[in-house]
């Protein structure tokens, strides 16, 4: 690179520098924040975990219900379960709706779900919510989308919930803070490729 070259890329990055500065000093806010990861494609759960895992490296706790998956063993939850008490997991579903072929059951299984989240929203020591599947849930109707958002929506302060699942309802959409909708361009699946250890669960 010459001298001039260096001298251009300097002086780009130093115009860079000063915007970026510029928009984070009008960041003043901090709030708990609720975080929607939906679309159709992979990692809507792993990236609530990300965050988990985040959070657990402050030494802050961390609650997570599932909505769906049943007491599946995983490689997320064998790693999560060694924070110990910082953790609380909650695998509350029966399994995919197409499984269980069951509407009563399902709703009443989100009942007891949601319950639960109701819970852990509702205990000061937990810093963040994990609320996997809950898009799925919503999405069938086996909760109430209204008294959903009201508990959503009436959180204290510094609470911060992470909403997975795909299909988000517009009204959640709109409440929340953050949406991530992840597409799909490939999936190893349309290749014949099974679901693997580490990979999927």
């Amino acid at each position: 690179m010459s001298d001039e070259e260096a001298a251009r890329h300097r002086e780009k990055m130093e115009k860079r520098k000063a915007h970026q500065d510029a928009k984070l000093r009008d960041k003043t806010i901090e709030k708990g924040l609720l975080i929607v990861n939906t679309g159709s494609g992979k990692g809507k759960t792993t990236a609530a975990f990300g965050l988990a895992l985040r959070m657990l490296g402050y030494g802050r706790r961390v609650g997570i219900v599932q909505f769906i998956k049943g007491a599946w063993q995983t490689g997320e939850r064998e790693a999560l379960s060694r924070f110990g008490d910082l953790v609380a997991w909650h695998s509350m579903g029966e399994g995919f709706t197409w499984e269980t072929q069951d509407r009563a059951r399902d709703v009443a299984a989100a009942g007891r779900a949601w319950e639960k989240a109701c819970g852990l929203i509702a205990d000061p020591s937990f810093a963040l919510i994990v609320l996997d599947e809950l898009n799925i849930a919503l999405r069938y109707d086996y909760l109430d989308i209204v008294a959903v958002l009201d508990v959503l929506n009436n959180r204290r302060a510094d609470l911060h919930i992470v909403v997975t699942g795909r299909n988000a309802k517009p009204e959640l959409i709109a409440a929340a803070d953050l949406v991530t909708d992840m597409g799909q361009s490939k999936h190893h699946f349309a290749a014949g490729v099974r679901a693997q250890k580490g990979i999927e669960f």
